[in-house]
């Protein structure tokens, strides 16, 4: 058995150095719980909404967010993983996971597509999410990558274990109310399931961390102000699709701990023929497009091609691995 723990965050839009820092301290306390495997959730370094600073905060990959699960790794003798805003060398910002161990940076996914407002601050990758870990097979998958069939079949029946990590947000109470409060209900449900249903269409367990607390922010092209939150839902599954811990988002910040048993099996469930896994919902389905051509265009004006952010390393005392 392996003890694994999944961070669960509440974000400080933008701010890299505060939330490097609660990171770290979140990461501290998992492996004071006896954590081997340390999961940090998705875009840990800044949160993600529409908020135009984003832009600028994308880090070089082998910058700040790197040297902190570097140090991690090296620190409590761990597996620590997570994702960020990661500028490369080509000039474009991609949602970079990467894993690291005591030993140096295991492997590294970047998300295949952007969700919604986050194509305004990167673009989608095309590797297959695989990469080996003391003898073990680990796949990646994050946020919605966990909703599509597509991600499932790529990592079924090749992994022993699912890292990732998500930063799912609300449906706001908007006019009629009586409609979007069930819209929301819908959406809080399926953010609920998709990690530990996912384990029974790849066969092996699932490590699901995530944000919380309040968000803030404009609506890409309309005057609206978003307001809602984060899902949160940091939790740990087995291969079955069983909860082993689970941090709901109501409990704010902290850790979900479980002991796995780390190890591919015959998944339970078949995969469907279709895109989706599961349903997102006609206001879900009207934003993921109408965002999706905005933030194209939003991309190429005002994210493509600036500098990664560059912190003093020297003030966090890490080196990066």
């Amino acid at each position: 058995m392996t003890r694994i723990a999944a961070i669960q965050l509440e974000p400080v839009l933008g701010d890299v150095e505060a939330n490097l820092a609660a990171c770290e301290r979140l990461a501290d306390e998992a492996a004071a719980a006896g954590a081997e495997w340390i999961v940090l959730p998705e875009l840990f370094t800044t949160g993600v909404g529409f908020v135009p600073a984003l832009a600028a905060a994308a880090l070089a990959p082998d910058g700040e967010a790197t040297a902190l699960l570097g140090a991690l790794a090296r620190r409590h003798d761990a597996v620590v993983g997570g994702s960020f805003l990661c500028r490369d060398d080509d000039g474009h910002a991609r949602n970079a996971f990467l894993l690291a161990t005591p030993h140096g940076i295991a492997g590294r996914h970047d998300k295949d597509l952007p969700t919604m407002w986050e194509n305004c601050f990167y673009v989608g990758g095309a590797d297959d999410g695989l990469m080996p870990v003391d003898g073990a097979g680990v796949g990646v998958a994050l946020c919605w990558e966990l909703m599509r069939t597509q991600t499932a079949r790529r990592l079924r029946g090749e992994v022993d274990v699912v890292v990732g990590g998500s930063c799912w947000w609300s449906i706001p109470p908007w006019p009629p109310r009586a409609v979007t409060r069930r819209l929301e209900a819908a959406n809080a449900r399926t953010a609920a399931v998709v990690a530990q249903s996912f384990a029974r269409l790849v066969g092996a367990p699932v490590v699901h961390a995530a944000h919380s607390g309040p968000l803030e922010c404009r609506m890409p092209g309309s005057p609206l102000t978003y307001r809602g939150h984060f899902q949160g839902g940091a939790l740990v599954s087995d291969a079955r699709g069983r909860v082993l811990a689970r941090r709901d988002a109501r409990e704010g910040p902290g850790i979900a701990v479980a002991d796995v048993e780390i190890g591919r099996s015959e998944p339970p469930d078949p995969l469907p023929d279709r895109y989706w896994l599961h349903r997102r919902g006609p206001m879900s389905a009207f934003v993921w497009s109408y965002q999706r051509a905005h933030g194209r265009r939003w991309y190429a004006r005002h994210a493509r091609g600036l500098p990664p952010l560059r912190l003093a390393r020297e003030r966090r005392g890490a080196s990066v691995v």
